[in-house]
């Protein structure tokens, strides 16, 4: 298992070898894809929950 200081030589060569501009440009990128999939879900819940509000509203009737 990777303790705590071997992840601290990993990121300081990941730095190295990338940059610190390249790294965060990676960072802002990986923020706004699980943005999006968490908006993804959420958009995914509600038309489910619509669906079945609607279905349900049928089955009464």
């Amino acid at each position: 298992m990777i303790n705590g200081w071997e992840w601290i030589v990993i990121l300081a060569v990941v730095l190295l070898v990338f940059g610190v501009g390249r790294v965060s440009k990676l960072g802002e990128e990986l923020g706004k894809g699980i943005k999006a999939f968490r908006q993804g879900v959420r958009e995914g819940q509600e038309e489910k929950e619509g669906a079945d509000a609607a279905a349900a509203g049928d089955e009464a009737k």
